[in-house]
């Protein structure tokens, strides 16, 4: 069991991993790392002969195929809404079995039903809610190009209501990002 699972959450190019490649840093062997799309893209990859590590870069090869991996990936979630989130919980565990003071941290969460999975598993009390946010301006300095289809899509807009987070994490220069990252370790038990 983890001792704390912090999921993160926001749009395209908000820094979400660039928070988990922090937390990661500061937290070193003491956390886990679940991404729910990486399941996603390796079945995925073997359905469709894709080049799986090519679909976790943040490449152009990925945006290829993204509109069509989030269309098989919502007729899997329409069958079985935890699917993907079962498949990086049960990696986790497997991996720390033997530690109990690992916290995890969810890279990806994108929809209610990612939350509600692991809020039912784990218990509301170990989870801690971030939502990561930029300026639309600051993430297309990142990159970002609006794409119909698939950034009004649920898998880019089905958490954009929820306003149970545990922390809204701005992500728009050093001094909020310092400031919020303070904030966030506080969280943790």
């Amino acid at each position: 069991m983890p001792k704390c699972v912090l999921i993160l959450s926001g749009k395209r190019k908000s820094g979400k991993d660039f928070l988990k490649d922090e937390l990661k840093r500061l937290l070193k062997d003491n956390c886990c790392v679940l991404t729910l799309s990486a399941p996603l893209k390796k079945q995925y990859a073997l359905e469709h002969d894709l080049d799986f590590n090519r679909l976790l870069d943040s490449s152009d090869y990925k945006e290829l195929h993204r509109e069509e991996m989030i269309k098989w990936g919502e007729e899997k979630r329409s069958k079985q809404p935890s699917f993907f989130c079962e498949l990086s919980a049960k990696d986790a565990e497997t991996k720390n079995q033997n530690n109990d003071s690992v916290i995890w941290i969810v890279s990806d969460a994108r929809r209610p039903t990612d939350i509600e999975y692991f809020i039912t598993k784990y218990g509301r009390e170990k989870i801690k809610l971030i939502r990561v946010t930029a300026s639309e301006a600051v993430r297309t300095s990142r990159g970002f190009v609006f794409k119909h289809g698939i950034d009004d899509a649920d898998s880019e807009c089905a958490l954009d209501e929820l306003i149970d987070w545990d922390l809204e994490f701005e992500n728009n220069d050093e001094d909020e990002f310092r400031s919020c990252m303070i904030k966030l370790l506080a969280l943790l038990p």
